[in-house]
């Protein structure tokens, strides 16, 4: 089977942001399968078929549940196949067995868009390759659409965070100020937000061992907001905006009201539209009053 940058395989580690996070763009289908299952393999290039015909409006996630236990012990799968959309981070709809490709279009048909007849826009498919993870991809057609438009603040300031995925935090901070204008202000200030976070992660401790010193000392708030920037760093923001609002309302004056500032700072960086900022403005509003 042929892939896209809208179809792409999902482990436990990756899930979140895979799936969960990415859910809060484009409806995300997940096919959960395993070697052994032929129903499973029978379905996978009609499944793929669909999302390929969305053209980027959908996207496709498989999961072997053989390796990812995880991940199926969380989601309650019984059976083999079991295919499951989520939207805005949560399950919306799903079938399991193998599906006809009727009943299956029908099923989507309330939750994603039907694809424009219009050519792809070259940013909008550098996106939705950024959303995906596939941030190689991403930057190779930035680097071609800004060889032709090199002001295009949009694109600049995706094709920054693509070199700061990739380490090159330098580079992305010389390509953000290249950015001319007050039109792209809050994208500017998030992607800002992403270097610093990422500055920040590279000279902290690993993930597993801020864990671990929370496991033996909740109140370790150092550990707390430390774990929340590593967090940032791997985009599982809602992860990070968790344990950063916890700190805040256990001690919010810690490291002169650090973790307040860095709430805003994901704000910034995830921007007022997307849900999760939604909510945490709520919650962090009612912990100040």
């Amino acid at each position: 089977m042929s892939e896209t940058p809208y179809i792409f395989d999902v482990t436990d580690a990756s899930f979140e942001q895979l799936v969960l996070e990415n859910s809060f763009h484009k409806p995300v289908l997940v096919d959960f399968w395993a070697e052994w299952c032929a129903p499973c393999k029978a379905l996978m290039p009609l499944l793929a078929k669909i999302a390929e015909s969305y053209q980027g409006e959908l996207l496709l996630a498989k999961v072997n549940s053989d390796v990812e236990q995880q991940t199926v012990m969380q989601m309650g799968i019984r059976s083999l196949p079991t295919v499951v959309l989520f939207r805005n981070g949560q399950p919306v709809d799903g079938f399991a067995g193998a599906q006809p490709e009727s009943a299956i279009r029908a099923m989507l048909e309330p939750h994603v868009q039907p694809p424009t007849p219009a050519a792809a826009d070259p940013l909008e498919n550098a996106q939705a390759l950024f959303a995906a993870g596939q941030f190689g991809e991403a930057e190779s057609q930035l680097v071609a659409l800004l060889g032709e438009d090199n002001e295009n603040g949009a694109a600049l300031i995706l094709y920054a965070r693509c070199l700061a995925e990739r380490g090159e935090l330098g580079e992305a901070e010389a390509v953000l100020a290249a950015v001319k204008g007050d039109e792209h202000k809050q994208a500017l200030a998030g992607a800002r937000a992403q270097l610093t976070f990422l500055r920040q992660a590279a000279d902290l401790p690993e993930v597993a061992a801020l864990k671990s010193r929370l496991a033996q000392d909740g109140g370790d708030d150092e550990a707390a907001h430390q774990l929340a920037i590593q967090q940032l760093a791997r985009q599982q923001y809602e992860a990070a905006l968790d344990g950063l609002l916890r700190l805040f309302v256990r001690n919010r004056s810690y490291a002169d009201g650090l973790p307040h500032k860095t709430l805003l700072q994901v704000f910034d960086l995830l921007g007022s539209d997307h849900p999760l900022v939604a909510t945490y403005r709520r919650k962090l509003y009612q912990a100040l009053y």
